[in-house]
């Protein structure tokens, strides 16, 4: 069985993300950047079902520009087995990765698509579920455990009242949450083989595939600060503010 795992360029979860000057977006030069945490997860649940002896193959794929290998880099050292960079300097949004990646789950014959549930730079949340639309495939969102067997998947999924179990008939979609699993450092030795596998890098228009935006950015601004708080004498001097400053009760 074939796996593919969508691999995202963020700026790193560490950093404390700064608009740009103009306020036509987030400020990427000169910043640490790293492989999405979310995709980092999917990265993981992979190769643990390649070491169950589930998957044969393991691919990893990034879009977007040439510095985006190194987050493949990242996912190979993981253990993934080869990398695809689909190389584009167009801001991609969902529905256009969702395209890309449909081009090459028909091209290279995958069987399932495990991502992470969203970006932590747009949080989107909306590609694997474009991508099961567009394949027609069943999805299962939100994963907090993944269980493989005579062509199904068991998907235990995370929902408001708690979780939900669904069994998918592969191929199939799945998008991991946060509990599905703790992610692996990659090894001195394991980052050193990964700069000798294999990156195959080819275009948006190589698959059919027109990643123009369909999204106009108006204006990024960062949030408001928070004002400082305020002590209160009594109960009765917070009913008063609640009440008639704050008006969150009546």
């Amino acid at each position: 069985m074939k796996l593919l795992v969508p691999v995202k360029r963020v700026v790193d979860y560490n950093v404390k993300v700064r608009v740009k000057s103009d306020g036509s977006a987030v400020e990427t030069a000169g910043v640490k950047m790293s492989m999405n945490p979310f995709d980092e997860i999917a990265t993981e649940e992979a190769i643990r079902l390649k070491e169950k002896g589930v998957a044969t193959e393991i691919i990893a794929i990034s879009a977007g520009i040439a510095a985006c290998q190194e987050t493949i880099r990242t996912a190979l050292a993981m253990g993934a087995d080869r990398g695809i960079l689909v190389e584009t300097d167009v801001a991609l949004e969902p529905l256009a990765v969702a395209k890309i990646l449909k081009a090459i789950v028909e091209k290279e014959g995958i069987d399932l698509v495990i991502l992470g549930k969203q970006a932590i730079d747009d949080d989107m949340n909306a590609t694997g579920q474009m991508l099961a639309a567009l394949l027609g495939w069943p999805q299962g969102t939100f994963a907090s455990k993944i269980e493989i067997a005579d062509g199904t998947a068991t998907i235990t999924r995370e929902v408001d009242g708690g979780l939900e179990t669904i069994a998918l008939k592969l191929p199939a979609i799945v998008t991991a949450d946060l509990r599905l699993n703790e992610p692996r450092y990659a090894s001195l030795p394991n980052i050193m083989k990964a700069r000798k596998k294999t990156i195959d890098t080819i275009k948006p228009a190589d698959l059919g595939v027109d990643p123009a935006p369909r999204l106009t950015t108006i204006k990024v601004s960062e949030p408001p600060s928070r004002k400082a708080g305020i002590k209160v004498a009594d109960v009765a001097a917070l009913i008063d503010k609640l009440r008639n400053e704050a008006k969150v009760i009546s």
